[in-house]
């Protein structure tokens, strides 16, 4: 009997590697090998145990164990289930590369009636989180050699000129339309309408990608802020004009150095610390006007202490929260990302790739300093 390798998440900091049977293909659903498959910070969280999602929300939950990690996909349509058509309606057929939503809405609530972010679908399934391998056939992550994608899944053809390594980066990229709104805001409000000066807090793969995101579409001066010299060093790649390590200096000295270097403070202020405590600093870094885009806390990580008269109303400031991707914006990303190869360097991203026997060492050398995106290559190099 043909079988699929797959490294499971049995529990907090235990992952093994587990074989699953060759599913069967129901109608609808697409069986896709997989080429690459990101580390994400949410799923850092579920191997740490930290694994409540969605808090405060009519679907929050709690991760079960045992399960696939792995949302942040790229692979090849290997069976189909029927006539199985991509974003922009053409038939997929078997070879052909693809980059799957990381969610499956219902199609029917509230929500998905009225053209909301498909993230706040009421009856939201997730691959890698909620979709466990109490759930047949199981291979619901892409921490595995194949990959089931369930009928209703948003599948995205990849663009040939884009290289798999940087198609994997779609799904955090599409994480970062909060910049698209941070623009609206800021138009609407007074404020610039081109030329935005940012700083963004955490540059782990999902703040690298918001930088890359602003210096792509025309963000004017970047800061960055991090606690590893190896990712301010790839900021600094990627167009950062300063560069701030978090534990050398304070709040104070912070704000002082970027009010300095800006001439003013900062347009726009996206945080993706993943730590809660960086939303507070984010919104006294801001200028009077301007927009904060909390983009990281999609676990939670507890509450922290924000004055809203001073930090909010007496300034002015927009608020935007980011509860995930849009499903509208994989494609696009895609394609600035395929227009920008020779202009920007997005193959060194990745910095590791890993076979399944190591997910455990992916996992935690996604969280040193030497290490940006990690990635797992189930099949092996190739593309």
């Amino acid at each position: 009997m043909r079988t699929v390798r797959a490294a499971v998440m049995e529990g907090p900091r235990d992952l093994a590697l587990r074989t699953f049977a060759y599913p069967v293909v129901e109608p609808g659903a697409v069986l896709m090998r997989v080429i690459y498959s990101g580390i994400c910070g949410t799923d850092k969280h579920t191997y740490r145990g930290e694994t409540k999602q969605y808090a405060g929300t009519p679907h929050e939950r709690s991760i079960t164990y045992p399960l696939i990690c792995g949302h942040e996909n790229v692979g090849i349509v290997e069976a189909t289930g029927g006539d199985i058509r991509d974003s922009e309606g053409g038939v997929l057929r078997r070879g052909e590369r693809i980059v799957p939503a990381a969610n499956v809405p219902c199609g029917a609530c509230i929500a998905c009636a009225n053209g909301y972010p498909y993230y706040l679908c009421e009856r939201l399934e997730d691959y890698g989180n909620s979709l466990h391998c109490g759930i047949e056939p199981g291979l619901f992550g892409g921490w595995a050699e194949y990959m089931y994608l369930l009928p209703g899944t948003p599948l995205f053809r990849v663009p040939i000129d884009l290289p798999s390594e940087v198609a994997v980066l779609a799904e955090p990229m599409s994480v970062t339309h909060g910049l698209d709104t941070a623009r609206t805001l800021l138009a609407s409000t007074g404020g610039v309408r081109f030329a935005e000066t940012a700083v963004i807090v955490g540059i782990g793969p999902l703040g690298l990608c918001h930088l890359i995101k602003a210096r792509m579409v025309g963000y004017a001066r970047l800061v960055a802020i991090d606690r590893f010299p190896a990712r301010l060093a790839m900021a600094k790649a990627f167009g950062a004009s300063l560069t701030l390590p978090a534990d050398e200096t304070t709040e104070e000295q912070r704000i002082e150095a970027v009010i300095e270097h800006l001439g003013r403070a900062p347009d726009v202020v996206v945080d993706c610390s993943g730590v809660p405590q960086t939303f507070v600093e984010s919104l006294h870094l801001v200028r009077a006007g301007g927009v904060v885009v909390e983009a990281g806390a999609f676990v939670d990580m507890g509450g922290v202490c924000v004055n809203p008269n001073a930090d909010i109303c007496a300034k002015n400031v927009s608020v935007v929260g980011i509860g995930g991707e849009l499903a509208t914006a994989y494609l696009p990303s895609m394609r600035l990302l395929a227009s920008n190869l020779d202009r920007l360097p997005l193959r060194s991203v990745v910095s590791h790739r890993l076979p399944l026997e190591q997910a455990r060492d992916a996992v935690e050398l996604a969280q040193m300093n030497e290490a940006m995106k990690v990635v797992i290559a189930p099949n092996g190099e190739d593309d």
